[in-house]
């Protein structure tokens, strides 16, 4: 019996060749120098913090060179998948604005791209016909090893203190004859399909990663399962050599924890004669834990999670740019030069990746957030919040609706001038910092607040009262305004200035800034808050008068 025997009784129905699908996927016509890059997530979970760089690396890649970037499902561990990780991702991508420029989309029955199918389960007949080829040649056999008698070699392994894994005199079922094979397939005894590595662990080859530069690693001898019979989908290793040759994939980024893999990555496309793609082997995220430095945790990190960041409001934008910095050292400096250009006209480089982790700083992010929040129009910030209230605060959302132009009002204290405030890292922090705004929230939530940084509150109504009485008038302009409250402050026995307050501290009971705080926390009951000029002219006098006549 002959190897093609074999592969002919495991692949009957398998016709087509390796040949027929090199003509059926051509070489892209792309112009010199264009990257075609992919994001290939498995959907048995959502999308974290690690494969949003990853993705953002791959699109930026290929837009900058025009290119090809596109999304492939590897969906091949269906026993994991989870529900609803597959619109998840999309979702990410969407929203951040990563738009492959090929893709299969199963829940809308939407493709696009020559390409495909994107989706792994459906290719299963193109790896069959590699598999099949692989036999062939006598660099694939079926192994019926179980689980029981491989847990058994592990532990002798482990006893003996040997490398671990299917290789060298382990690897059973490489000496079975075909014949043997054959009637083991006939009799109906599962098995997978094991790729017949040739290489020598002692032996080790030259390998260049574009962010650890060049290194040395040793040659595969694992005889790893490359498809289960069972299910006849293929395992990730082999999936990744077929699809990313068939699909013309110029370079794969990917987690650093994959690097013990390129020694059988490489083997599998000298085995079949293909050009394996450039690899960006990226570092792990890590952040601050006290004093010392970890990697972040899905389990221990919310932050770790893509869905984190659009639930607490962060601007697109930001998330972005934030992830721009650790994925180049020399981002934030390119970005002080080029504020107004998007993030693609960037010349990544893997070499000034960090090889040894990348650090993640939530503080950091927050910053960049401020101040991209800090430079929206006012109606822009309006829309934006009101997008993302319709989806996570309800009752906000509804005031948003209910008071637009107003809450523009709101949102434009202090913004267009030349260093506008910087209250809001996200979305979520706006409704906490202009609550007292909206009567709505005021009636409720100031009977959850005390009067901050006045212990007088016979005071506190005595200067309110006086204050709205005889000096209050809406048509002031601010300097006049100040006056009239530095005029209050003198009534009452504050010093008119801080400084005349600081020289002849005995003499007064405060300064006009202590006046203007109680008029602040009377109205707002707040300490600190914007411009308090332009909270008084929005609230109007009417509705002031009301909140000072409750306390």
């Amino acid at each position: 019996m002959t190897n093609k025997e074999l592969a002919d009784l495991i692949f009957p129905e398998i016709t087509k060749t390796i040949e027929d699908y090199e003509k059926m996927y051509p070489e892209r016509e792309l112009r010199e120098g264009a990257k075609v890059t992919r994001y290939a997530p498995s959907p048995t979970g959502f999308m974290h913090i690690g494969n949003f760089m990853s993705s953002t690396i791959s699109y930026l890649l290929a837009k900058k060179s025009d290119g090809v970037f596109f999304l492939r499902n590897e969906d091949t561990d269906q026993s994991r998948e989870v529900e609803g990780a597959v619109e998840h991702i999309r979702h990410i991508l969407e929203h951040y604005g990563l738009n492959p420029d090929e893709y299969e989309y199963r829940d809308t029955d939407t493709s696009k791209g020559a390409y495909g199918p994107y989706i792994q389960s459906e290719r299963k007949e193109i790896y069959h016909a590699f598999v099949k080829h692989l036999i062939e040649i006598g660099r694939a056999y079926p192994c019926f090893c179980s689980k029981e008698e491989l847990d058994k070699t592990h532990e002798e392994q482990e006893k003996n203190k040997i490398r671990t894994g299917y290789h060298g005199r382990y690897a059973r079922c490489r000496k079975l004859s075909i014949e043997e094979a054959a009637e083991k397939i006939r009799n109906g005894e599962s098995y997978v399909i094991r790729f017949k590595s040739m290489g020598d662990f002692d032996v080790k080859f030259p390998f260049e990663d574009l962010v650890k530069g060049k290194v040395e690693l040793p040659e595969n001898d694992m005889d790893v399962p490359i498809m289960k019979a069972s299910t006849g989908l293929p395992t990730y290793h082999f999936a990744h050599l077929v699809d990313d040759h068939l699909m013309r994939t110029t370079h794969v980024v990917r987690g650093e924890e994959w690097l013990p893999s390129v020694p059988l990555h490489v083997e599998l496309f000298k085995t079949f004669g293909f050009k394996a793609p450039k690899y960006i082997h990226i570092p792990l995220i890590m952040k601050k834990d006290g004093d010392s430095v970890r990697k972040i945790s899905k389990r221990k990190d919310p932050e770790a999670l893509m869905e984190y960041y659009e639930k607490a409001g962060y601007p697109i934008e930001a998330v972005i740019e934030s992830i721009m910095t650790i994925i180049n050292s020399n981002f934030e400096e390119w970005r002080t030069g080029h504020p107004d250009e998007d993030f693609t006209e960037f010349e990544f480089s893997p070499k000034k990746m960090s090889s040894s982790g990348a650090f993640y700083d939530l503080d950091k992010l927050d910053n960049i957030s401020k101040n991209i929040i800090s430079k929206k129009k006012a109606s822009v910030l309006y829309d934006e919040l009101l997008e993302w209230a319709s989806k996570y605060d309800g009752e906000f959302a509804n005031l948003l609706k209910k008071y637009p132009e107003y809450t523009v009002e709101i949102l434009n204290i202090e913004r267009e001038q030349k260093k506008p405030r910087k209250d809001f890292a996200n979305y979520s922090d706006v409704k906490g910092k202009i609550w007292y705004m909206y009567d709505e929230l005021f009636d409720i939530w100031t009977k959850k607040r005390e009067f901050q940084s006045v212990d007088d509150i016979d005071l506190i109504r005595q200067i309110t009262k006086v204050y709205f009485e005889k000096y209050y008038d809406s048509a002031d302009d601010k300097e006049v305004w100040f006056n009239k409250i530095k005029d209050l402050s003198q009534e009452f026995g504050f010093a008119r200035e801080v400084k005349e307050y600081k020289e002849n501290p005995e003499s007064f009971k405060g300064h006009v800034g202590d006046v203007s705080t109680v008029l602040r926390i009377a109205i707002t009951k707040e300490s600190m808050t914007p411009d308090l000029y332009e909270i008084m002219r929005l609230l109007g006098k009417d509705r002031m008068i009301k909140r000072i006549s409750e306390i």
